[in-house]
């Protein structure tokens, strides 16, 4: 009888680790419907992602206290200057740079173009450890690799003949974003170790907060906090549902499931923003969306099976 009880709580588990994961896959994803809502009320890249954190920053703020009083309590080894320096650093190109340069990216592209884009990460992550890190690619790897890129290829051609040079600057700016945070990434591997995902996610996306309040009070002065109510409800919506909740969605499903297995999750995300952005910003599915889809996806799968 114990191992039976055992064996429904793993397989309980393993299904709310799955719905957790998938779940918030497209929360993720489906920030970008939400900021291209947003940009129809005037604001800009910097508006929208401001706004994002700022409403979000309290929820950080609140979870990195708590951090804290376990460090004060002796739960937690104290962070040495050497980590807070990397906290720095990751704050500024995980959650800064990178969501600047996204959204930035989807003031010229479509929604579903972005989200193939982003999704490009994962082989970004192999080619920089093959560079830096010299680690071998493998014949399977690269076979992702090119599906991946004739997946997010034929998708763009597509694009760029409907809209010419704005897809190209916009693609460019969603490519430094991918590099960005593929480059947070790799850089966060060790930290995570010492310090705990957690607390990572809780003190890089304050410090993230920060940097993006300063740009945009800097850059717009504090009459920018003056805005339409639409642009309040939806930055709401995009600071809780697709900010907050995801990256803690993300976080449980990875202690019931493992990493490896919530990425695989993560797969059902670039699907979910093209039919998404069908039905809230009437973009159009074409077959050759849908191929590109399909080759990145394979792509992916190919990628994050085990050696």
């Amino acid at each position: 009888m114990h191992n039976e009880a055992r064996a429904a709580l793993r397989s309980n588990s393993l299904y709310t680790g799955l719905l957790l994961a998938g779940l918030g896959s497209i929360l993720f994803s489906a920030k970008a419907i939400v900021a291209k809502l947003t940009y129809q009320y005037g604001v800009n890249a910097l508006t929208v992602l401001g706004f994002r954190m700022l409403l979000a920053l309290p929820v950080f703020l609140l979870i990195a206290y708590w951090q804290m009083r376990k460090v004060k309590a002796g739960q937690l080894k104290p962070l040495t200057l050497k980590q807070m320096f990397e906290l720095l650093v990751l704050g500024f190109l995980g959650y800064y740079l990178a969501s600047l340069l996204d959204f930035m990216g989807l003031e010229r592209i479509s929604a579903s173009l972005e989200r193939l884009i982003l999704f490009l990460s994962p082989t970004f992550v192999l080619l920089l450890s093959a560079v830096f890190l010299r680690k071998k690619i493998l014949p399977k790897q690269w076979l992702a690799l090119a599906l991946s890129y004739l997946g997010v290829g034929l998708v763009f051609v597509q694009d760029l003949s409907f809209s010419g040079d704005d897809v190209l600057l916009g693609s460019f700016f969603v490519l430094g974003s991918a590099l960005s945070y593929s480059i947070y990434l790799i850089a966060s591997g060790e930290l995570i170790k010492n310090i705990g995902s957690t607390r990572l996610v809780a003190y890089a996306m304050s410090i993230s907060a920060v940097y993006t309040l300063i740009h945009l009070i800097s850059a717009q002065g504090w009459g920018v906090l003056i805005q339409p109510a639409p642009v309040y409800g939806l930055s709401v919506l995009h600071a809780v549902f697709h900010t907050v909740l995801p990256t803690f969605m993300t976080m449980w499903a990875v202690e019931r499931i493992g990493a490896p297995m919530s990425a695989q999750m993560g797969l059902v995300g670039p699907v979910s923003v093209l039919f998404l952005a069908s039905w809230f910003l009437d973009e159009p599915i074409t077959v050759v969306q849908i191929l590109g889809t399909v080759c990145v996806l394979a792509g992916a799968l190919v990628l994050g099976k085990k050696r």
